[in-house]
């Protein structure tokens, strides 16, 4: 009983979420558009000319929101495990991105270009442990920095959603040891309640 109430006050609290409405009203997929709208504002982090990889993108709004950003010759690679409908300009790729196939797949589209933006909006299947569930965030988030030192062109950018909590400070201090500069974001499209925030980083050494 309690968690059909709980799922009641849920589904009310998104339906009636002034950023729900706005995505539904502009086409597009998801609330989160928001958050990377916030950040792109404030850092000028998308520019036109520019080769990106969003990580765990279902259903597609960050993937959506960026390629109104860039040029037509400009790549953007939206890769996940879950289907993904397709996105005009976006080449998906559905898999998991830690697995070999997954990345030849990736480096087969991306023809040699540089990779100059890693973003990821990722976050685990919650399993309603906290424990549980923040050190499967942080894995996650480590996941996403290690294909990034894999791929990211030298002074690239890398923007991920990660939660505070145990492994967090960790987690903050390996990405400032490989880029220049790092700043943790709050977008107020983040609800107030949640521990999540985005870590931004330039300079990519």
């Amino acid at each position: 009983m309690a968690r059909s109430k709980s799922s009641h006050l849920w589904l009310k609290e998104h339906f009636d979420d002034e950023y729900v409405k706005m995505a539904q009203a502009q086409g597009y997929r998801s609330r989160a558009v928001y958050k990377l709208k916030e950040i792109q504002d404030k850092e000028q982090l998308i520019k036109p000319n520019m080769n990106i990889v969003d990580l765990g993108a279902a259903p597609g709004g960050w993937s959506q929101y960026a390629r109104q950003l860039l040029d037509k010759n400009s790549k953007l690679i939206a890769l996940d495990i879950l289907p993904m409908e397709a996105i005009a300009g976006v080449d998906i790729i559905q898999g998991d991105f830690t697995e070999e196939e997954v990345l030849q797949n990736l480096y087969a589209i991306l023809d040699n270009s540089a990779i100059n933006l890693i973003m990821s909006d990722m976050a685990p299947n919650m399993s309603g442990n906290k424990d549980t569930d923040q050190a499967r965030s942080v894995y996650l988030a480590e996941l996403a920095l290690a294909m990034a030192e894999e791929v990211l062109v030298k002074n690239g950018s890398f923007l991920i959603k990660a939660f505070q909590g145990s492994g967090f400070e960790n987690l903050h201090r390996d990405i400032q040891c490989r880029f220049n500069k790092v700043v943790i974001k709050k977008p107020k499209a983040s609800r107030p309640r949640s521990n999540e925030v985005y870590i931004l980083a330039k300079g990519f050494k």
